[in-house]
């Protein structure tokens, strides 16, 4: 067997924007093994890193990548207890053992989602811009069948904002359209609760990340008095130990946290935040993070076993020019796993 790396930059086809910028493209690297036996099996992992928000950008992370496909390659696959501190690596580990394990190329979690074509529930993202853009964006999602929606807001004039979601409210109750907001972060603590105050009369089922992460005593205080449920999302990146991971949630006493396996560690670390969240009463959804088709599949194969309900952050695979094609398709608002349609990715693997 052979392990090895390769870096392959994804390209939006849209510029999309958030609080922390716009985006064009976005790196990810890819963890694969071969067996170089008459089989010539292979198996792929998705490190998704993404810049300046992963606690592991840093300008080792290529040798960590050569350290870790080292060790493989001398017979240690168990690493994930090494890679604590490198959570998109340790995902692409699990992802890696996952697929060279499968018994079908890529069926990580065989399931009715991936054998039967039973769909998992997502939410339609919409991208900060004009308000002609966005407004765009979601009559373009509300045809498209979904009956949820995420909107990125912090980056242009906060009434401008309010007006757009009145908007919505007045074309469709909350019956009709779930409505969720992602700040990023963009709020300042001594202004967030007036702004939670004035979103929370338009019927949002919630607000993620209203006030930057690492501010446990405002959070704290703002999940304590707020009109509207907060979301925390960026406010688990880097808590690594279980112990560490109890005190912040049992401190902040969120309404929700969002988990994305590349930023937190995996599987099995989120299965951790998972336990504990629902130990304290807080309710959880999954979320992708820029991945390609090959996170975004272990992530969507993984979501259906857990059995949530709620709608899903697992629609960004359509966002790429190069994006790999694979079973995975958006249609009616949820996330399809289409067996007739295969994976091609080029000359890339």
């Amino acid at each position: 067997m052979k392990a090895y790396w390769k870096k392959h930059t994804l390209i939006f086809k849209n510029p999309s924007g958030t609080s922390r910028g716009i985006l064009k493209k976005k790196s990810s690297w890819f963890l694969i093994l071969e067996d170089d036996g008459n089989t010539r099996k292979k198996a792929i992992g998705e490190c998704g890193l993404l810049q300046g928000l992963s606690v592991d950008d840093f300008s080792q992370y290529e040798n960590v990548l050569n350290e870790t496909c080292q060790r493989i390659n001398a017979g240690n696959w168990d690493l994930e207890h090494e890679l604590v501190h490198f959570p998109s690596i340790r995902f692409g580990l699990e992802i890696l053992k996952k697929d060279w394990q499968a018994k079908n190329k890529f069926e990580l979690f065989p399931s009715d989602f991936t054998k039967n074509e039973s769909p998992i529930k997502i939410n339609g993202l919409i991208w900060m811009g004009e308000k002609e853009f966005m407004f765009k964006q979601i009559k373009q999602k509300i045809k498209d069948g979904f009956d949820c929606i995420k909107l990125k807001i912090g980056a242009i004039d906060f009434d401008d904002e309010i007006n757009l979601l009145k908007y919505i409210r007045k074309e469709f109750s909350e019956e009709e359209i779930e409505l969720r907001v992602d700040a990023n972060g963009a709020f300042a603590p001594n202004e967030a609760l007036e702004k939670l105050s004035r979103l929370s009369e338009l019927n949002l089922h919630s607000i993620e990340q209203p006030i930057k992460q690492g501010q446990e005593e405002a959070m704290a205080n703002l999940c304590e008095k707020t009109p509207l449920p907060i979301a925390l999302d960026e406010e688990l990146i880097g808590i690594f130990q279980k112990e560490e991971k109890q005190k912040l949630l049992e401190q902040i006493k969120p309404q929700y946290i969002i988990l994305k396996p590349s930023l937190i560690g995996g599987f099995q670390s989120s299965e951790e935040w998972i336990n504990i969240a629902e130990k304290n009463k807080i309710a959880w959804w999954l979320t992708s993070a820029l991945e390609s088709n090959i996170g975004l599949n272990a992530i969507s194969q993984w979501a259906y076993t857990l059995g949530n309900p709620m709608p899903q952050g697992l629609g960004t695979g359509q966002l790429y020019t190069n994006n790999f094609e694979s079973p995975l398709e958006v249609q009616g608002g949820k996330i399809h796993y289409r067996q007739n349609r295969k994976w091609d990715f080029g000359k890339f693997f």
